[in-house]
């Protein structure tokens, strides 16, 4: 800090107002912007907290001045001088110390700076890639700096409730077993173990469930994940998770204590108190509804089948797919916006994107059905529909006729695309749902074999439990998800805590004979009396980006990586010296093209 020994920052920059007027101050930070008023030079001092007009008048101190002429953008300044109010009509009302500014007396240039590489204020629109690359200054930026300031706020009100709550912060190791819960794990050679692998936890599920055995009662970690996946806006190959246990509880147990964590986090942090209880849906009744299982609960627009209405229907293209076991499902919507034809065209190429084969469409016109297929239905038949959707003049309805997976995939995409282009989304609006009553597992057609929808250690309903090896597709998971506007922001489940039980689920899976292999410890361990428990766990980046008015949590995330894995910044991942893998006991011998 040469020529500002001794000096000490008196304020944050943010911290400035009319209170202050005629006191002395001392002030750091990076010039935002500067301006040379012919004589004057106002500099806008920004530092973590927000910006501070600085005045440089010749005649508090030409000295002052005439340093402040060589500042340019982002150098970093110490400046003295004292608070005054700002000329009357010369107050910003849109900036926090628009009242004041500070004339300053003395001025220390702490460090010059090269021309960023792209201007560092909000409104300007800069690469994605470029941001990355040079992260360090993306994260100057104040909308950035609301982000973390917010994060900083989620997590400490959160540590804050569980504390008061009974819950133990309690660390789990990093360093692990590869054991089959998903994803692929990221694998760390052991230098000390020739040819054996460690692998970076995927989430702490087994050490936690260990935590219950040993009777820590109720655990939580704030805690790093990773996963080896492909990446889209929602995801990274590291992320971090709220994560937490408890023992002797039940599903409403998780959810009471959940609502009123939300309930306190976002007043806390929003200024926002989400209705409690929050509603909650079955996995089935989601899917009839809305055709996912993460629906936005913040608008209408929910979907009907009509499959059996138009089974003996003359429209052969819906009869047929019907006669197949396929299923007609509808979207009303409800608006006066009259979509031109080749806007359908638009919507039914939208669809297809998601495997639908078609979008048929009716308009409820006063006169009557408007549509290329209502010649097919009989006025029984448009009646029928009619009342089943409840439809009135002015609204459209569209079809998708396939497979119940595809259909509902498609209706839903196209739910929400409406929804934004009618604009029927409330902005600021925070709608939770809870789903429940998943399917404990599901049949994967490429590896022939039953999978786990959430993991292998979530307990089935005790009475589908002789289900497991006649009919494993039936058996219902005591399984618990928390959406919030579409998105899934965390999951749970109440645990399997006996031994046979867990054995059952790891045969129905097929991994019964590699179960001691890759899980015993867990198998021994639910043999030295493990009490009954559940838990859950929180997407915490997830949850900041929608609280932050974000579309990816790479903008929650301090240092994240593309979507190919990559840091820009570090250029990690980087190849390493043949001593290192020769250290590790690696031989390169793969082919790079």
């Amino acid at each position: 800090m040469s020529g500002a020994e001794g000096w000490k920052r008196t304020h944050y920059c943010a911290s400035l107002g009319i209170a202050e007027v005629g006191k002395e101050v001392t002030l750091m930070g990076w010039a935002h912007r500067r301006r040379d008023h012919g004589g004057l030079i106002f500099i806008d001092l920004r530092d973590r907290e927000g910006i501070t007009q600085v005045v440089f008048d010749p005649s508090i101190s030409q000295d002052a001045h005439a340093r402040a002429e060589a500042v340019r953008s982002e150098y970093v300044l110490a400046v003295q001088g004292k608070v005054r109010r700002r000329p009357e009509g010369m107050e910003n009302p849109n900036l926090q110390t628009g009242a004041i500014e500070v004339a300053v007396h003395k001025v220390c240039v702490l460090n010059t700076a090269k021309t960023p590489p792209f201007p560092l204020e909000e409104e300007v629109d800069v690469s994605e890639n470029l941001r990355l690359r040079y992260r360090y200054l993306d994260l100057r930026r104040q909308n950035m700096v609301a982000n973390f300031r917010r994060r900083h706020q989620a997590a400490s009100v959160i540590r804050r409730y569980l504390e008061e709550n009974g819950f133990w912060e309690i660390e789990t190791p990093f360093l692990t077993k590869s054991t089959p819960e998903g994803a692929r794990d990221y694998l760390v050679p052991s230098r000390l173990n020739p040819g054996r692998f460690y692998a970076l936890p995927q989430s702490p599920q087994l050490f936690k469930q260990l935590l219950m055995v040993a009777g820590m009662d109720r655990y939580y970690q704030i805690v790093r994940c990773f996963r080896d996946e492909d990446l889209r806006a929602d995801r990274q190959p590291e992320f971090t998770q709220v994560d937490m246990e408890l023992s002797f509880i039940t599903e409403e147990n998780v959810y009471v204590l959940v609502e009123k964590m939300m309930s306190r986090l976002f007043q806390e942090v929003l200024g926002v108190s989400p209705d409690i209880p929050f509603p909650c849906l079955s996995y089935h009744e989601a899917l009839a509804r809305f055709g996912t299982d993460k629906p936005d609960m913040r608008f209408g627009l929910e979907l009907c089948d009509v499959s059996s209405l138009v089974a003996g229907s003359q429209c052969k293209v819906f009869a047929d797919v019907v006669a197949r076991g396929g299923v007609v499902k509808a979207l009303p919507v409800r608006t006066a916006y009259d979509f031109s034809r080749k806007e359908l065209d638009d919507l039914t190429q939208f669809v297809g994107q998601y495997g639908a084969k078609g979008l048929a469409w009716i308009k409820i016109k006063t006169e009557g059905w408007q549509s290329p297929i209502a010649k097919f239905f009989s006025d029984e038949e448009k009646k029928a529909i009619g009342e089943a959707l409840d439809l009135h003049a002015g609204d459209i309805v569209f079809f998708v006729a396939d497979t119940m997976a595809t259909a509902c995939q498609a209706l839903s995409e196209l739910r929400l695309h409406l929804a934004g282009r009618l604009n029927l989304i409330p902005e600021g609006d925070f709608r939770f749902v809870w789903i429940k009553d998943f399917p404990l597992l599901e049949y994967d057609a490429e590896e022939k074999r039953y999978v786990a929808v959430h993991h292998p250690f979530t307990a089935p309903v005790t009475g589908d439990i002789d289900k497991l090896k006649a009919s494993p597709g039936e058996v219902r998971a005591r399984a618990y998800d928390l959406v919030l506007n579409g998105v899934e922001i965390g999951g749970g489940s109440i645990r399997i805590h006996q031994t046979e039980v867990q054995q059952k689920v790891f045969e129905a899976l097929g991994i019964g004979e590699e179960a001691q292999d890759k899980f015993g410890f867990l198998l021994e361990a639910l043999e030295m009396g493990a009490p009954p428990h559940g838990g859950i766990a929180f997407g915490l980046d997830r949850l900041l980006m929608l609280m932050c008015g974000r579309s990816t949590i790479r903008d929650v995330i301090a240092f994240p990586k593309t979507q190919k894995a990559v840091c820009l910044l570090t250029e990690a991942p980087s190849s390493v010296s043949m001593t290192q893998l020769a250290e590790l006991y690696l031989k390169p011998d793969w082919h790079l093209e």
